[in-house]
């Protein structure tokens, strides 16, 4: 995209750390008639089948949390782009339970869509015994280590806390909105490189016979819209493959800029998700990662979140790179559900120490 093409865009979807400061602006609290109705659309959809593949929307059925739901929707799509629902009752329900219960609640959001060549429609986020040095990696299967902001690969990302680490593990947002026009204004010419499209590394999950990277733009416009594709590990990585396009030296600026920019106090927010407490994302709005962390297994402490990726209802017009399930129809083809066992829950009473955000 050419210089003079560049302009602001969304920028009601703009918020600065000031404007978030207050956690409870951006949480949503289920009273007793919204857990009420969660347990009996729980009862409903187990009456058909355990099997989270088995059930649809339809299954669990929700009537003024349906609308609530709808809500948190459309500060997802048109405001700050995230949100904090909380909270599941881990008391009476087992991981289990507390499992279906967030496979409806994001049934309500969107369609859940393959994460990975395995086809989980619901991940498992922890510690899954990988190497940072492994070229297959994906950020949910590394444990401890920070994972610096990025995006993930739908319209809406979930996550739902099983387990909380003994230290450490807060889960971080950044206003990739904000970022954007930040970058127009001021580094025009950076804001411009990253309309050009970028070559991802595919990890290894490419379809048989199809490249072993992809290429689309970090920034997109779209119906006046901004659609964000971001994950600067993955760029950097398919420099390991000789016919991938070189990175500039204005490129590998504008992707440092737009890091940094994203670490700046005064573009993010960190929250400690506490078990039941679920996470909800706009994508292409919101760049997310996590502070480094310690687990002690052997007290209960191995953090662990439920992952989906969802397509929202409410959006219909996306770009072609966004919209094509094609690309990845061989993930699509195995749907699935991960099974990494959790850690015995810790005695009641028991909690991390999540140190300050930085």
């Amino acid at each position: 995209m050419e210089q003079h093409d560049l302009h602001e865009l969304e920028p009601a979807a703009e918020w600065r750390a000031g404007d978030v400061a207050d956690p409870e602006a951006w949480t949503v609290r289920l009273g007793e008639d919204d857990l009420a109705e969660l347990d009996a659309a729980l009862a409903t959809a187990k009456r058909k089948s355990t099997d989270p593949l088995d059930l649809t929307r339809h299954d669990f059925p929700l009537d003024a949390l349906a609308g609530k739901l709808a809500g948190v929707v459309d500060v997802l799509l048109d405001g700050r782009g995230f949100a904090r629902i909380a909270a599941l009752d881990t008391e009476r329900y087992g991981d289990d339970d507390l499992t279906l219960l967030y496979w409806g609640i994001g049934l309500h959001l969107g369609e859940p869509w393959a994460q990975n060549k395995h086809g989980h429609v619901l991940g498992d986020v922890t510690d899954q015994g990988k190497s940072i040095d492994d070229p297959t990696v994906r950020g949910n299967e590394l444990g401890g280590i920070a994972l610096d902001y990025h995006t993930d690969g739908s319209d809406l990302v979930g996550l739902l806390c099983l387990r909380t680490a003994r230290t450490g593990g807060l889960s971080c947002v950044a206003n990739a909105v904000a970022i954007h026009n930040e970058l127009v204004r001021e580094r025009p010419e950076l804001a411009a490189a990253l309309y050009e499209p970028l070559p991802y590394d595919t990890r290894g999950e490419q379809a048989a016979g199809a490249s072993s990277f992809y290429c689309v733009p970090a920034f997109t416009e779209h119906a006046e819209r901004l659609f964000v594709r971001f994950i600067p590990q993955y760029v950097l990585a398919s420099q390991r493959h000789p016919d991938a396009p070189r990175l500039s030296a204005t490129t590998r600026e504008a992707m440092a800029a737009v890091s940094a920019m994203a670490n700046d106090p005064d573009f993010n927010v960190y929250m400690d998700l506490q078990q039941g407490e679920m996470q909800f994302i706009n994508n292409y709005h919101v760049l997310h990662g996590r502070t480094a962390y310690e687990d002690d297994a052997a007290h209960g402490h191995k953090r662990h979140l439920k992952r989906l990726w969802l397509a929202t209802y409410a959006l219909t017009d996306r770009p072609a790179y966004f919209a094509a399930l094609g690309r990845r129809s061989h993930w699509e083809a195995k749907r699935s559900v991960s099974s990494v066992p959790t850690v015995q829950r810790a005695p009641s009473g028991s909690s991390s120490a999540a140190p300050s955000a930085p």
